[in-house]
């Protein structure tokens, strides 16, 4: 029997959504890339990639960018699989997303902790991978990729939640100890 939401629609899958989501130097980018490498031959498994409002910038995530005119225009024609706002950016996954879900299929996205009430609500499956590390070992990450003063990152950091949220399928790593292991 299709799963319902509250509203009365039928939520999608009967695929899977998985969220890599944590804090910004936790390591979502190695697990992220360690799961491509392991599962390069699954026609059943894509690794989403996320637009951004963002410039493009070779040093950061591969990401599609987009005017923040064409995202508000996308996310309110529902056109986006899921959309969320963060750092001043607007982020979304494409729609297309959607498709292979409903055929069964499993996407594999770095997402954001603010989406995932939203994931929960829309998929009969979504899975949250939560990547932490300890603070001093983010605050080191963040340092060394040069794109933040030092009072960013500390801003960054103390708003930083080291704990998921309350969702019902959430795996938790720690992206110091657990990360290389975790991509097994």
């Amino acid at each position: 029997m299709p799963d319902v939401t509250a509203q009365g629609t039928t939520k999608v899958g009967p695929g899977r959504m998985v969220l890599v989501v944590g804090p910004s130097g936790a390591g979502k980018d190695t697990l992220m890339a360690a799961l491509q490498e392991r599962l390069v031959d699954r026609i059943d498994v894509l690794f989403a990639r996320r637009a951004i409002t963002r410039k493009a910038d070779p040093e950061a995530e591969d990401h599609d960018t987009l005017t923040r005119a064409d995202f508000d225009r996308v996310v309110a024609a529902g056109e986006a699989a899921l959309s969320w706002e963060a750092h001043g950016l607007g982020y979304l996954l494409p729609v297309t997303c959607d498709d292979l879900i409903r055929t069964g299929g499993t996407i594999i996205a770095n997402g954001s902790r603010r989406v995932l009430a939203q994931a929960e609500a829309k998929y009969e499956n979504a899975v949250v991978l939560l990547i932490t590390a300890p603070v001093e070992v983010l605050a080191e990450r963040l340092a060394a990729r040069g794109r933040e003063t030092r009072e960013d990152i500390e801003r960054r950091l103390k708003r930083a939640d080291l704990d998921g949220d309350r969702v019902e399928e959430l795996a938790r790593l720690d992206g110091e100890a657990q990360l290389l292991e975790a991509g097994r």
